[in-house]
């Protein structure tokens, strides 16, 4: 019966597979980035230095996201590849290989993270008046570090191993912890930005514990066995290789907010940060939402490349650009439309202090979106190479918006025009990579279009 789940990938319709896997990953994406501008309102109304400390540790949560997609993408579609061959035996050994790495890079990173914590910020860009905020906020996110990449990595092979919608309800489940616990702690406790903290690593150390229950469960094709718990060489190395595009993503997103923040610091000042901030949350929801397709194009890509179901798998990515195309268009138009109404969530106009920080950022959003209406190319590209198991052209395609490309835009515009080269940084780095992906996939469909018709 449990086979059947995973064998549904190869036989079942496309449209009907995407939207099976894709909607759960949405659903949860949306309530995730929801909670993420709910926490930022909160954040927002104990004062502009306040989120505009809480956004300078976004480095910190891109550096940590690094090494969670490292194992956690790496294995889930490593396990979705050895379900397609149906061989379920080393699937099992995936899980267990996950869970070790999760808990291994997860204690390194929380033990250096707490012992070099705030000349780390301060390198980030935090200021006199940014860092008590930024410090407070990312201590407590730190001791929970090893239960949010825990239950990131096995809510991915969840997923992949038949069942979403029960990963979609595990996200549910820690963002409604995150809800209500959010503005009892800040608010009515008065533990102001550690409250936002704690109510995020409460929620997902929850969720971590359930996972960890429904995987000792034997009732599925993948779950927990004690003589699985060893570092399987080979499987380790596959992961990290198919990981890793994902790892670098995010590590150059790292460096890249960095020196978006030195440059936003030194032509700005604070509040630049913190209206950047703002523009990130609007736009990371929906950038979500694209991720949460590619995340449902990924196990049906993954299994019919390890089926050898070539015209399949060709199939999920064409409706998988579709749908990211037509989410990334509205976003584009919801922010070039209403970024004051936008900002107003976050900021009140109670002083000149918020005042001004709308008018950066209703400027922000006209210029920074600009082109956010292609960024879904790049992002299912990525992920589609990764997903048949080329982590070369997948790495390529994550470094050529984020290395090759913004970062050059970041180091050249700004001393030239100031503020205008960061908000400008973004749409020209999405337009250009977006044309190598395109160029990318085009040559990969011409070289595999001949094998379709030998399945």
């Amino acid at each position: 019966m449990n086979e059947e789940r995973a064998l549904l990938l190869e036989r079942e319709k496309i449209s009907k597979l995407l939207w099976k896997f894709a909607l759960p990953a949405i659903a949860a994406m949306i309530v995730s980035s929801l909670y993420n501008i709910v926490d930022g309102i909160f954040i927002g109304h104990l004062g502009a230095y306040s989120i505009a400390g809480v956004g300078l540790t976004g480095p910190f949560m891109n550096l940590a996201g690094a090494f969670g997609a490292l194992v956690g993408v790496g294995g889930s579609v490593l396990c979705s590849i050895y379900l397609g061959e149906k061989n379920y035996d080393k699937a099992r050994v995936v899980l267990a290989n996950v869970i070790i790495l999760n808990f291994c890079l997860g204690v390194v990173f929380t033990v250096l993270g707490l012992i070099f914590l705030d000349p780390i910020l301060i390198f980030f860009g935090a200021s006199e008046k940014t860092l008590p905020a930024a410090h407070e906020y990312m201590q407590v996110i730190l001791f929970g570090n090893v239960f949010s990449h825990m239950y990131l990595g096995l809510n991915s092979v969840l997923r992949v191993s038949g069942y979403p919608v029960t990963a979609m309800n595990m996200t549910f489940v820690s963002v409604v912890i995150n809800i209500i616990l959010a503005p009892l702690f800040i608010f009515t406790f008065d533990m102001g930005v550690a409250g936002a903290a704690w109510a995020t690593v409460i929620g997902q150390t929850v969720c971590c514990l359930v996972l960890f229950y429904l995987f000792f469960r034997r009732d599925r094709v993948v779950y927990l066995e004690k003589r699985n718990f060893y570092l399987d060489k080979n499987i380790v190395k596959r992961a990290f290789s198919i990981g890793s595009p994902n790892f670098f993503t995010n590590a150059a997103g790292c460096f890249i907010v960095i020196l978006q923040n030195y440059n936003l610091l030194k032509y700005g000042g604070d509040l630049y940060v913190g209206a950047f901030s703002i523009i990130n949350r609007i736009a990371f929801m929906f950038f979500m939402i694209i991720l949460g397709f590619s995340q449902g194009m990924q196990p049906i890509v993954a299994y019919n490349f390890g089926a050898k179901n070539y015209g399949r798998m060709w199939r999920a990515f064409r409706m998988t650009i579709i749908c990211a195309f037509t989410v990334s268009a509205v976003g584009c138009l919801i922010c070039e439309i209403f970024p004051y109404q936008l900002t107003r969530l976050f900021a009140g106009e109670n002083s000149e202090l918020d005042m001004e920080l709308i008018r950066i950022a209703v400027d922000g959003f006209h210029k920074n979106m600009l082109a956010f209406w292609i960024i879904g190319v790049p992002v299912i590209g990525t992920n589609f190479f990764a997903s048949m198991n080329q982590p070369k052209k997948s790495l390529f395609l994550s470094l050529t918006r984020q290395v090759i490309f913004l970062i050059p835009i970041l180091l050249i515009l700004p001393p030239h025009i100031g503020v205008d080269g960061v908000w400008f940084a973004a749409p020209m780095a999405d337009f250009t990579a977006a044309i190598c992906t395109s160029l990318l996939i085009l040559r990969e469909y011409r070289l595999q279009k001949p094998l379709f018709n030998r399945q």
